[in-house]
């Protein structure tokens, strides 16, 4: 018989699960501790367990790992309010079927429950683990969850990876830590970026070449992929790679052996490609400025890095360890940002994205007066960046996800009634504010009818409207 079991110090959050699991017909047990769970063993097993992270007593990873030491075949689902990467590495580390942040959607939650029933039925094991990683890579962001279940879940494979993102997000500590948490991870990562090294010279960058076989070439020397054989190579900017050059990478991806310049063995590698571009590279395939075969044999993996722009919610976070790192390397204090400048940070486009925050709090470290940085001390130039027009245009619908959550967090029902009255309110006040009161120009523009915008008036309690 399927059973779910769950364990969460919060009485709200048990509730909410009761609810949904009954509803869905799915048999639960609640528990507020890893310990009555641990006695609840001596009597059955359940076929998955949902478990928070942080309670009274023993951790919900340690609870994780005594589970996975006896009863290998149980998914786990671990949550948390806490989340970041080190949380979903030491999850997935432990042997986690999956890891959710708080607050979450119920209707998601039970999603994965269902499929981890699934794997229950199957009697596999498929989980990932992960050894701890880069603590530099922090986000809070839903985009960021996504990026380190990513990371997890690659643990096992030696698929080849395109990462996607704009210049300066992060791509090479993503390609960092999924190289760190592999099973090649004692052997070489290398990075080198194919845009910043000349045409005539990035073949023997890359290839090496054999004494005397061109002007210069005075000793033999080992290119790129010798020197991370067994480990992984990371080509960032991949989309800037000659078209002659692409051509010998698609040859070495292919059967993993290449020749030297000038020289006459072929030589055989075991190197994990992870490529990266801010590049549409499949817009550059139609434009018939990338191979179409090298792309294919490229996109096998692929992980999209958010802007900063769109992770907003981790500029705190990321604030705070990029002046501390600077603060260490200069020996000094540590400064934070005032409250105002977190609030402008937040508003920027950050078109330099994390590296450009990375600088900035560098610079603020070094030149800013005080330990408390406040508008004044930011930088000339920070003050004339654009404001993040796209990040305020969709923040009305991330607050309102945020605050759907904790209502289904909070156990409350009726939500799309209540949040439908919400936005008809402000849709029809702003816009009779707009056209004054007019209620007839105001029906127009919401493209419905006059009667509708009066009955919504007295339904909805607007005042200082008038007929």
């Amino acid at each position: 018989m399927k059973k779910v079991w769950v364990l969460d110090d919060d009485k709200s959050i048990r509730w909410v699960f009761e609810k949904a699991l009954s509803k869905a017909n799915l048999p639960c047990q609640c528990f507020s501790n890893t310990n009555e769970a641990i006695n609840q063993f001596n009597h059955e097993t359940p076929s998955v367990i949902v478990s928070d992270i942080r309670m009274p007593g023993e951790s919900g990873i340690d609870f994780l790992s005594k589970v996975k030491e006896k009863f290998p075949l149980i998914p786990i689902i671990i949550m948390t309010a806490y989340s970041d990467l080190d949380t979903a590495v030491s999850a997935f580390q432990k042997g986690a079927f999956e890891y959710i942040a708080k607050p979450f959607d119920i209707d998601k939650v039970l999603e994965v429950i269902n499929q981890a029933l699934e794997q229950t039925e199957k009697s596999g094991d498929k989980t990932d683990k992960l050894v701890k990683e880069l603590p530099e890579i922090i986000g809070q962001a839903q985009s960021m969850q996504e990026v380190f279940r990513a990371i997890g879940r690659l643990s096992k494979s030696n698929a080849t990876v395109l990462l996607n993102g704009e210049s300066g997000s992060g791509k090479e500590l993503v390609a960092n830590a999924i190289h760190k948490n592999s099973d090649r991870k004692d052997s070489p990562f290398i990075a080198i970026n194919t845009a910043a090294i000349p045409k005539d010279l990035l073949e023997a960058e890359l290839f090496g070449h054999e004494k005397g076989s061109f002007t210069g070439a005075q000793n033999l020397r080992k290119g790129r992929f010798e020197q991370s054989d067994g480990g992984t190579l990371f080509l960032d900017e991949i989309g800037d790679m000659p078209m002659e050059l692409q051509t010998r990478l698609l040859r070495v991806l292919s059967d993993g052996q290449f020749y030297r310049i000038g020289g006459q063995d072929s030589i055989q590698v075991d190197v994990r490609i992870i490529a990266a571009t801010h590049q549409d590279l499949e817009e550059s395939v139609k434009n018939e400025k990338f191979r179409e075969d090298l792309f294919h044999r490229l996109n096998v993996i692929r992980i999209t890095v958010p802007p900063l722009r769109r992770r907003v919610e981790d500029i705190p976070s990321l604030s705070r360890y990029f002046l501390t790192k600077s603060a260490n390397q200069l020996k000094v204090t540590p400064k934070s940002l005032s409250k105002d400048v977190l609030e402008y940070f937040n508003s920027l486009q950050w078109r330099g994205n994390v590296r450009q925050l990375e600088n900035v709090c560098h610079w603020l470290t070094v030149m800013s007066p005080g330990n408390n940085i406040i508008i004044s001390d930011l930088p000339s130039e920070l003050k004339d960046e654009p404001i993040n027009s796209i990040n305020s245009s969709h923040e009305w619908q991330e607050n309102l996800a945020r605050d759907l959550s904790r209502q289904l967090v909070d156990g409350k029902s009726n939500l799309h009634s209540f949040f439908m009255a919400q936005v008809e309110k402000i849709m029809i006040e702003k816009t009779l504010e707009y056209t004054k009161n007019r209620k007839l120009d105001a029906a127009n523009l919401l493209g419905i009818g006059r009667n509708t915008v009066t009955r919504k008036i007295k339904e909805l309690k607007i005042s200082n409207s008038l007929d």
